[in-house]
């Protein structure tokens, strides 16, 4: 039985259905093999042993081993993603077929979560597609791009726009496609997920939503449900907002303006697994993102640091994404 799944603009044929997605019809060509609990016919255990790696984490684990590396495979033609709880993938140089097996007493549930993270994240780099590290929702028919560093508010924000009905596009990933003087957001899947003390500032308690396993902390809302929404087509970005430090002012939250040399260098800093890009890579990234930086509008967002302000917080993006709609409505008249 085979799974089919549209994730970050990829087409998914899954020999296991994968917590987290929902199976939907995907074309025939152009789809990424996954295969769940097997490693590619012949590859041996001492080549896997014995691979150089490429990149090591400087993140630790609980043993103090990096938390995860990257390495070659079998005369360069396979490349292994390893983390540090024993959770292996395989993938080939194209990024077109990918493998993963996993110890126990661990869960395929645990295995999706890597996949759906820095795997298909850094599958995604690998065939040259602009990631970069955000959350995006639906506004007025737009996608509008939370981008900054971890903790800065980015899924916070963003389910708290879920929790007022605006409909989610993607979490902690957002994938870009560059079309004729506009981007587009590809829809990420249908959960978003959040640390403890986010789920309880929006939701009243930690135990309002599931851990994303049962040995994860963080939980998860579940965008497929009656009560949420999940924005399932792409959508053209309307604006990126780069999050600020959270201020203590009464007046906030505050939005202005980025200049673009200053927005370029910040969305070069927040693109998603950027140390994993060679140096072609590197360069037609450094060309996107300017592109971008001069096409989209780039805000800068500074949430207040209370957690109850967070629905003021939204009013305040949809309110400027307006604005800027009406601005860009009027300038294109002008042109004509």
């Amino acid at each position: 039985m085979r799974f089919q799944y549209q994730v970050y603009g990829l087409q998914l044929l899954a020999d296991r259905a994968i917590p987290g997605l929902l199976c939907e019809p995907a074309p025939a060509t152009n789809q990424w093999q996954v295969r769940l609990g097997s490693m590619p016919v012949g590859l041996n255990a001492r080549e896997i042993s014995e691979s150089p790696c490429l990149y090591v984490s400087n993140k630790r684990g609980d043993d103090g081993q990096p938390s995860w590396k990257i390495c070659r495979l079998a005369k360069q033609n396979y490349l292994r993603f390893r983390f540090y709880d024993g959770t292996d993938f395989v993938i080939d140089r194209g990024g077109s077929r990918i493998w993963a097996t996993w110890p126990e007493p661990l869960t395929l549930e645990d295995t999706a979560t890597y996949l759906l993270g820095p795997v298909l994240g850094f599958v995604l780099r690998l065939i040259g597609t602009t990631c970069l590290h955000a959350s995006a929702v639906a506004v007025g028919g737009r996608a509008v791009a939370f981008v900054g560093a971890p903790g800065s508010g980015k899924s916070t924000t963003a389910a708290a726009f879920a929790k007022l009905g605006y409909a989610i596009l993607s979490d902690d990933i957002v994938a870009l496609s560059e079309q004729t003087g506009f981007f587009v957001a590809q829809p990420g899947y249908p959960r978003l997920n959040l640390w403890p003390d986010s789920t309880s500032a929006i939701f009243g308690s930690a135990d309002a939503m599931p851990r994303i396993t049962p040995t994860w902390e963080k939980r998860y809302l579940d965008l497929s449900a009656e009560t949420r929404r999940f924005q399932a087509q792409p959508l053209r970005l309307a604006a990126l907002y780069l999050f600020g430090t959270r201020s203590h002012q009464h007046g906030a939250p505050f939005v202005d303006a980025v200049p673009i040399h200053q927005g370029l260098i910040e969305l070069i800093g927040n693109s998603y697994a950027n140390h994993l890009l060679d140096r072609q890579l590197r360069a037609e990234e450094f060309s996107a993102l300017g592109r971008l930086a001069n096409t989209v509008p780039l805000r800068r967002l500074i949430p207040n640091a209370d957690p109850n302000r967070l629905p003021q917080l939204c009013r305040t993006i949809v309110d400027d994404v307006r604005r800027l709609t009406v601005v860009a409505t009027e300038q294109a008249s002008q042109s004509l």
